[in-house]
């Protein structure tokens, strides 16, 4: 399983920024513009959660399979693979809608003098937050759940 690139997510943030940016603009020359939900930040901050505590919890059973605590419940690795998945997904999809939230929200800087414009550019600013949260619970418990280097690969063994 390959793992998360910065560039990667860097990548999909900007162009869904200046994407959304663009279309922000021409959707505010026919005179009217898409709202952002408030629901967007809160449900990003839900996923952010969701991943932490999925990351602390793993990290902690894998402490205690590695210390031998008596009675200590393992982690099935198929479970970590799918966790492992799961928060590869969240932050690609938390990357692109924090980039069309961000376009939108950078759009809507021009005109913070309207009330209600000044509210969406607050909403859109959260939910860039929010999804910058996503992205770095994914980074976490990708590294807690990462298999230490075997020495196979480092060469350092002797052939059989």
């Amino acid at each position: 399983m390959k793992e998360l690139r910065i560039r990667t997510l860097a990548a999909v943030f900007l162009v869904a920024g200046v994407l959304s940016w663009a279309g922000a603009r021409l959707w505010n020359s026919v005179g009217t513009l898409p709202r952002v939900p408030l629901a967007a930040p809160i449900v990003l901050a839900l996923i952010a959660v969701v991943l932490l505590a999925t990351a602390i919890s793993l990290r902690a059973r894998l402490k205690a399979q590695r210390e031998r605590v008596a009675g200590a419940k393992g982690v099935d690795p198929l479970m970590a693979a799918r966790a492992v998945v799961f928060g590869q997904a969240s932050a690609l999809v938390a990357a692109l809608v924090a980039g069309m939230y961000g376009g939108t929200g950078a759009f809507l800087l021009e005109s913070l003098d309207i009330p209600a414009r000044r509210d969406q550019a607050i909403y859109a600013g959260f939910s860039v937050l929010a999804g910058l949260a996503v992205i770095a619970a994914a980074f976490f418990l990708e590294r807690v759940c990462k298999l230490p280097e075997d020495d196979d690969t480092n060469g350092n063994t002797a052939p059989a």
